[in-house]
């Protein structure tokens, strides 16, 4: 009596086991009327056409153009102060509009002041626009869209240096001499030296193209004071007029 008594027991247990299991597996289950109203929900969420969107960083100066209001037409005239003397630069905004408005944002930002004429190529042109210092010229240093050529690179026309499509930067140079088989490689004189040329003829030549650009970029005019002790410089820039 008491072996069926336990058999019966585990017979009762092992039955309330299996009536568990197959409840939890009947859980699992959906119907087909349950599965088919998840996915109409679905396609009307349209959930998978929204991923969630990375989180946003700060935005920095170096990431977008800085907000001005400058003309978009007209001319202005910068006075450039430089160490071999003073010489003006007069600016056409038609002749090539965004790389002039570069220029207007430097200007008026102080951004040339104390930028050194690191390459200076006699009987061709002489290049600057590379900040003393780098945290500055890490800031600017972001690419404008070309402009078409509309002036050909004779001497004292002012244009931005260009590695390729869509390049510009920050420099400049200032053509030495009558320059014509530029045109062709996309650079785009925004103005001209009007006056002062013999100061920009006197900046001192002896280093030649020797200043790395690499380093200038990385430790600014500690390298060139170092390096290279004699390289003239502008003082300061400033706008004196303006037309529209």
């Amino acid at each position: 009596m008491r072996s069926f008594c336990y058999s019966f027991s585990l017979l009762l247990i092992f039955g309330s086991m299996l009536s568990v299991c197959g409840c939890a597996e009947a859980e699992k289950k959906e119907s087909p009327e349950e599965v088919l109203a998840k996915m109409e929900k679905l396609r009307n969420e349209k959930s998978w056409e929204k991923p969630t969107p990375p989180p946003e960083s700060p935005m920095t100066p170096a990431a977008t153009e800085p907000a001005g209001n400058e003309p978009k037409q007209g001319t202005f005239t910068v006075k450039v102060e430089a160490s071999t003397g003073d010489f003006t630069i007069e600016v056409n905004r038609e002749w090539a509009p965004v790389g002039a408005d570069r220029f207007y944002q430097l200007v008026k930002s102080n951004y040339f002041n104390e930028c050194r004429f690191f390459r200076v190529v006699p009987g061709f042109m002489v290049q600057f626009g590379m900040n003393g210092d780098p945290a500055l010229q890490q800031e600017w240093d972001r690419n404008i869209k070309d402009d078409p050529v509309t002036q050909s690179n004779k001497r004292s026309f002012v244009t931005f240096a260009t590695s390729g499509p869509d390049s510009r930067t920050t420099q400049l140079f200032i053509n030495f001499a009558d320059n014509e088989s530029l045109d062709g490689q996309g650079f785009a004189p925004f103005g001209k030296v009007t006056e002062g040329m013999e100061n920009v003829d006197a900046i001192n030549a002896e280093y030649g193209e020797s200043p790395q650009q690499g380093s200038i970029k990385s430790e600014g005019n500690s390298y060139l004071n170092q390096q290279f002790p004699k390289l003239d410089y502008i003082k300061k820039m400033s706008i004196v007029s303006e037309t529209k």
